[in-house]
């Protein structure tokens, strides 16, 4: 994949520009770890016009300016005068830095081509990526490669006025024009794209422990007549449930003893105030408070960042910025080995300052707070030296239409980098509470100003236009400013924004319920400001499909694009319901899909495949396979064998067996349970949740996949999750036995608590209730913001959820486990599984039919482990179970399947080796489950041990595909509402003790 060029421009400049690059100008560059080094020189060059007009009373003549880029060179046009015109020369420079190694040898490649921008930009819904030309190596393993790409052009703005008296200010009448009176060359649109992986506190390591395991015992059965209450006692099968309050404490007690408590987690608390609530790892906000602060949050369909002195301003205040689809950088081209899709990479550009809220006072010795850090939203606190409060407070919510800034009595300083061509003063809305000032800027594009002062006796004169980069405000204010963004081509965004000004969201909370198969959620904001206006928020597209008919009279034609998440729609109200009427209710342990519900009964010779494959499956060593050092290996080998248990228990009607393995893994789960494993867990009192002690006393941030540092928490303790809910369902007395419960419980709050009071867990750590799925990423600083991989594994953790919600008699928690799924099913579908006809993702990138890592500013088609089509598409099936039907529909897999393993994809599927050739036969049985079935009971020869990766089983996978239709009973379908393990149950025989793989 490659991005080496300039792909975007909010301002047309003629220039030429030269790159010169040590590598292939790539996204992503993978490589087999050869030592050789490729060198590609790139010259390009760029050929368009600038016209820059700024708007005079009239009868003033209009004032234009056009500009040739050469070289460098300054340019003073005094606009101020009735008529200028000037054409001069600009600043224009980028630069291109890559460092990597690819598997080939030494060689030097000249690429020249031309390209031309628009004259202005428009905010296009249309979904292509900008072209680039671009190169890559035919290489396999992944290699990280380190890389930021400077795009556009760079100016620097002319502000020579850093503080005004007040008497100085301009006076203004409504409707009044201020132009800048310093002028700049030209609108500064510089960006830098992250082209590589970020890969601090991620492993390399596969999703899998590779070993081939062989028996290495002969199981002794247990004779079931000697045991009293064995087995399941009640079904695990339901059909409709009652919760009217799907949020209530799961558990409110300490952690259980054996899990002891450290308070020197490596990362520090940078900043943040202390608050009620347990500290949230893994928000979209989380790099306010990590690593030098300044990398960016994004709200959507905005981006803020802390300037810190740098960026074209150098303020020390908030930018703000909001990115087009048209100023997307991609890769340019497709890697035919690894990419369907005509791009593998789109990225928004960062650094580019729209406009920034600050004040005269902020300086180098400022500093950066943060307080009220909730599942929604925070506030991020400037600091002027020596203050005692906040110069200026900004509360961040998702989805918000205004940034706002709550200003304490400093100096207001409103600045971009892209240049103001003049400011206009439009006169008061609310009632002569908040006025409005409307800043036209270089880049086409008109930013609304609101003020809204403390003061009644507030002068509207009191803001003035000094530099194109600056206008300054009253000193001593105290009140709010908001910002927002005029569409392109709306006819009344500015009515709308104004119907909404002066009011701003401080917080939201989240309500629900279940009643039968339906759910229902609502997300509620806390109003500050100018309360008797309603608030504008904006909805994401899996929003604006379930919002319910009682919010939807609120929604606008105001729309702006965002970065990774399609088109946001702006809609009036202080709360949202949303529906979801086909909740998963009645999938269970069992094979599911929405056509056949949970499906129990197979064939007479399924069920003795089955029952040979999960004895000698259940003859491993499995004290062995589950305690290997990592969480994340325990977790799914504990997960696999529960499921071994429940198959040949239900499906296969062999009771005998089961209880034999089952009592294996009740002593297996019993050493995580006593935190006796490897790497034990501790209890991070620090930022409020448990985490493995690999990364203490000097571990890298790497060790078990991050887990310290907050990474995968819901990947990990799915897993442990889940497979508690099959013991308990198979001895219900376990559910009451020691700390079973209370262990399992401790996971759940961890990662997918309920409540925003619990003293030990924060509010849904992962899971995110705006954007409709989880973030992986916990507290490690990075560029592009939150992101995640797997997706399947995201709704394994909810359909865990839901499982123990159903075992241990918590309705509450099944109900919100059910909720989740399918608000995960909607998501999905337009952000991580594209099918042909999405049109949220830039249409060059859905052809990859997977997102591989999604960021919040990005999309990678690649994973942290590898880039090889099956990596990249097969983390998004893994692993293969009950739900994954719910979010991989058949058209999807089709689609998938011709695409990458098919008899004509890019890799059919008999190239592919290792426990990966397993996840992708397995995940066939949704299309093609015969096909499936006959490669799993080796009736082609083509099955081999070797092809199940350490979480899978052969004995689930004979279960999945039969159940899915590879060799169904002739009445063979338990259907929705029927009881599930009710077919005729086996007792152990001598046969059993002979019973191997065929």
């Amino acid at each position: 994949m490659s991005s080496s060029q300039v792909l975007f421009s909010t301002t047309t400049v003629t220039s030429e520009v030269t790159v010169e690059s040590q590598s292939p100008p790539g996204s992503y560059v993978s490589g087999n770890t050869n030592s050789s080094t490729s060198t590609l020189n790139v010259a390009a060059q760029q050929t368009s016009s600038l016209s820059l007009t700024s708007t005079i009373p009239s009868p003033s003549p209009t004032i234009s300016s056009s500009a040739v880029a050469t070289s460098t060179a300054a340019v003073s046009s005094d606009l101020s005068s009735p008529s200028v015109s000037s054409d001069t020369s600009v600043t224009s420079s980028a630069s291109v830095s890559f460092s990597s190694q690819v598997s080939s040898s030494t060689s030097t490649v000249s690429t020249t081509s031309q390209s031309s921008a628009a004259a202005q930009p428009t905010a296009s819904t249309s979904p292509a990526i900008a072209p680039s030309p671009g190169s890559n190596g035919n290489t396999t393993n992944t290699e990280t490669v380190t890389s930021t790409e400077a795009l556009s052009s760079t100016t620097t703005l002319i502000n020579t006025i850093t503080t005004v008296p007040d008497v100085s200010l301009t006076s203004l009448t409504t409707s009044e024009v201020q132009s800048a009176t310093i002028s700049v060359t030209q609108a500064n649109t510089t960006g830098a794209v992250h082209t590589s992986l970020e890969t601090s506190g991620h492993t390399s390591a596969l999703p899998f422990p590779t070993p081939v395991f062989n028996a290495t015992s002969t199981l002794s059965l247990v004779q079931t007549s000697t045991l009293t209450g064995a087995g399941p006692t009640a079904t695990a099968n339901v059909t409709t449930i009652q919760a009217g309050n799907i949020f209530v404490a799961i558990q409110t007690d300490a952690p259980p003893s054996q899990v002891t408590s450290r308070g020197d987690h490596p990362v520090p608390t940078l900043g943040i105030q202390q608050q009620q609530e347990r500290l949230q790892t893994n928000k979209f906000y989380a790099n306010f408070f990590l690593g030098d602060q300044t990398a960016g949050t994004w709200t959507h369909p905005y981006s803020v960042a802390w300037s810190k002195g740098a960026g074209e301003t150098g303020s020390w205040g908030l930018a703000v910025s909001h990115i087009e689809r048209d100023q997307l950088a991609g890769s340019g081209s497709r890697n035919p080995s690894l990419d369907a899709g005509d791009v593998g990479f789109f990225a928004a550009p960062v650094g580019i300052q729209s406009m920034v809220l600050s004040a005269a006072e902020l300086d180098a010795n400022s500093t950066l707070t943060t307080d009220s850090l909730t599942s929604f939203s925070v506030n991020v606190n400037l600091m002027a030296r020596g203050a005692q409060n906040p110069t200026i407070t900004f509360p961040l919510v998702q989805g918000m239409a205004f940034i706002t800034g709550s200003y304490g009595g400093g100096t207001p300083m409103l600045q971009s980098g892209i240049g103001i061509t003049n400011l206009t003063y439009a006169g008061a809305v609310v009632g002569n509470t908040t006025y409005k000032y409307r800043a036209s800027l270089h880049d086409g594009f008109d930013w609304l100003i609101y003020v809204t002062p403390a003061n009644a006796f507030y002068n509207e004169n009191s803001f003035t236009l000094l530099t194109t980069g600056e206008i300054q405000g009253p000193s001593g204010f105290g009140g709010h400013i908001q910002l927002a963004k005029v569409p392109a081509n709306s006819t009344d965004a500015e009515t709308v924004y104004d119907a909404s000004a002066g009011a701003y969201p401080t917080t939201a909370s989240i309500s629900g319920s279940v009643s039968g198969t339906s759910g229902s959620y609502s997300i509620s904001w806390t109003k500050a400001g100018v309360t008797s206006q309603q608030l504008l928020m904006f909805a994401l597209p899996h929003h604006m499909e379930s919002l319910a008919y009682e919010s939807s009279g609120g929604i606008t034609d105001v729309q702006l694009i965002t970065t990774t998440k399609g088109m946001a729609t702006a809609i009036r109200g202080d709360s949202w319901t949303l529906d979801e009427p086909n909740l998963p209710i009645d999938m269970s342990f069992a094979p599911w899909s929405p056509e056949l519900g949970s499906v129990v009964s197979v064939s007479a010779a399924a069920e003795d495949a089955i029952n040979a494959a999960g004895y000698a499956e259940l003859s491993q060593n499995i004290s062995q396979q589950t305690n290997v050092g990592s969480l994340y290996y325990d977790g799914k080998a504990l997960a696999k064998f529960a499921t071994i248990i429940y198959t040949v228990n239900d499906i296969a009607n062999n009771k005998s067996l089961a209880l034999t393995g089952l009592a294996l893994l009740e002593t297996a789960f019993a050493l995580h349970v006593n935190n006796q494993m490897q790497i034990p867990i501790v209890y991070d009192t620090v930022w409020g949740g448990a985490v493995s002690a690999g990364s203490y006393n000097g571990g890298s941030s790497g060790v078990d996949f991050g887990n310290t540092y907050y990474n995968d928490h819901h990947f990990h303790y799915g897993y442990f999750v889940y497979a508690a809910a099959v013991i308990g369902y198979m001895r219900p007395a376990w559910l009451s036995e020691g700390s079973n419960a209370a262990w399992t419980n401790m996971l759940v709050r961890d990662y997918a608590n309920s409540v925003t009071d619990d003293e030990f867990f924060p509010f849904q750590r992962m899971f995110d209730w705006y954007h409709g799925h989880s973030w992986a990423h916990g507290l490690i600083e990075t560029a592009d913001g939150k992101d995640q991989e797997s997706s399947s594994e995201d709704t394994m953790a909810s359909y865990a959820v839901k499982m123990w919600g159903r075992i241990s008699g918590d309705v509450n928690m099944e109900a919100r486990g059910n909720l989740m799924l399918s608000v995960q099913q909607r998501s999905l579908q337009h952000y991580y599984l594209y099918l042909g006809n999405n049109t949220v993702e830039p249409a060059d990138f859905i052809g990859n039919k997977v997102a591989g890592i999604l960021f919040e500013n990005k999309i990678d088609h690649t994973t942290y482990f590898g880039a090889e089509p099956e990596y990249i598409q097969g983390i998004h099936m893994l692993p293969q179970m009950p739900c994954s039907t719910l979010t991989r529909s058949k058209e999807f897999v089709q689609q998938e399947w011709d695409a990458y393993f098919g008899p004509q994809g890019i890799k059919p599927v008999e190239q592919v080796g290792g426990g990966w050739r397993g996840i992708l036969m397995a995940n066939l049985a949704t299309i093609d489950p015969v096909s499936s079935y006959k490669f799993f009971s080796n009736s082609t020869g083509e099955f081999e041990v070797d092809y199940l990766d350490g979480g899978a089983s052969q004995t689930w996978y004979l279960a999945w595909s039969a159940a899915l239709g590879g060799s169904q009973a002739g009445s063979g379908k338990v259907r929705r509402g029927a009881a599930e393990g009710q077919g005729r149950r086996r007792t152990a025989t001598a046969a059993d003790e002979k019973m191997r793989v065929g």
